[in-house]
């Protein structure tokens, strides 16, 4: 989880810095499945330091909505494995 929340940040350092420079963008939909697939609290993170796709309404909703079902999913996980 770290390794993958690390590269979701550097990605979103990377996207903006493009973004600055006019230079080819990373896609939208990448950006979405990285934080889909684990990465979704490098990515709000990333979003919140470099002020990175705060003004899109999409990812403003979904990526946070991807950190409350990494966390639901992780207390179940830790909770299965508790009984």
């Amino acid at each position: 989880m770290l390794a993958v929340n690390s590269i979701a940040f550097i990605i979103c350092y990377i996207d903006k810095r493009a973004a600055l420079r006019s230079k080819q963008r990373i896609p939208e939909q990448t950006l979405l499945l990285l934080s889909a697939f684990g990465g979704a609290y490098g990515f709000l993170a990333g979003m919140l330091a470099f002020r990175h796709k705060t003004k899109h309404l999409s990812f403003c909703i979904v990526i946070p909505a991807f950190c409350i079902l990494w966390a639901v999913g992780s207390a179940l996980i830790v909770k299965s494995y508790m009984l």
